[in-house]
């Protein structure tokens, strides 16, 4: 009997659910990062095995929104809970049910469809917490299962997994078994330079960047010539970017064409532009041209 079937991955800001998600894959498809809400569009990966496909839905993470790009990715996450299998909300060790937490959990009360607790960074508590944790949680939800894990590590990931495959419906292979990720390269590119970004750049820069793939193409020997503008607000930032003698704007080309030669399978030659867009997050038809709105 063959299994399948879609699985949303939903909780709070920066619980890890990109990081649990190419741990499962075994592939960095999500961008990753200390910095919460990195994620914002959701993301179809792909897991294949011999007699199951579990499609994972990756979310941006459903907070309190700023901006109309801010309502676009709770819009995403919370539109995501609707027509899948299995809802899997992750969350980290905490004493108390915070208030973040309890929104969601409101969402997910009234849908007919098996809710995992995953509680994540199991290592970075200590047992009494994450026993705490897990008594509170369950007081305010009736999960269907309640598994504590590292995503980081693969702790109990293994068992999360199984426990995923036997929840899900007798179906049909929805995509290749060798395909991993419903994604088109340039949005892939896009993330791989803001990841970088995010990690490079000052706590104020990173989610007022937005990264336009201007140009991608292949040429006759296989390498890859790509030309991306980083849109920021200010023109402050835009220096922040660029820094000293173009150091930092070097720093980030260099570490995404490496992310990106691995993805792609070929050489990278990547040009990068910095442009000043004033709050282009609150701007409909940027947001639109840049993918963010239907």
């Amino acid at each position: 009997m063959f299994k399948s079937g879609f699985v949303t991955i939903i909780g709070r800001p920066n619980v890890g659910k990109s990081t649990l998600t190419n741990y499962l894959l075994g592939e960095k498809l999500s961008i990753v990062s200390s910095k919460p809400q990195t994620t914002r569009n959701n993301i179809q990966t792909v897991l294949t095995g011999e007699d199951h496909q579990l499609v994972f839905v990756d979310t941006p993470g459903i907070h309190k929104p700023k901006h109309k790009l801010g309502e676009y990715m709770v819009d995403v996450a919370t539109e995501s809970i609707k027509n899948v299998d299995l809802v899997l909300f992750l969350t980290t060790a905490e004493v108390e049910v915070g208030k973040g937490d309890l929104y969601i959990l409101e969402q997910l009360k009234d849908i007919d469809k098996p809710v995992f607790l995953v509680v994540n960074k199991v290592d970075e508590s200590n047992p009494e917490r994450i026993a705490k944790t897990l008594e509170n949680y369950g007081a305010v939800c009736d999960f269907k299962e309640i598994i504590p894990i590292s995503a980081k590590n693969g702790k109990n990931v293994d068992t999360l997994l199984k426990l995923m495959i036997e929840n899900m419906p007798e179906g049909p292979m929805y995509y290749p078994k060798d395909m991993i990720a419903d994604v088109q390269e340039r949005f892939v590119v896009t993330e791989i330079i803001r990841e970088k970004a995010l990690r490079l750049l000052k706590e104020e820069v990173p989610h007022g960047i937005a990264v336009e793939v201007m140009s991608m193409k292949q040429t006759e020997s296989g390498k890859y010539k790509i030309d991306v503008n980083i849109i920021c607000e200010k023109k402050s930032h835009k220096g922040i970017i660029i820094g000293k003698q173009g150091t930092m704007l070097g720093k980030i080309t260099r570490y995404a064409q490496e992310d990106m030669k691995t993805f792609l399978g070929e050489k990278v030659d990547l040009n990068i532009w910095v442009k000043v867009r004033k709050e282009w997050r609150d701007d409909n038809n940027l947001l639109k041209e840049l993918g963010y709105k239907k």
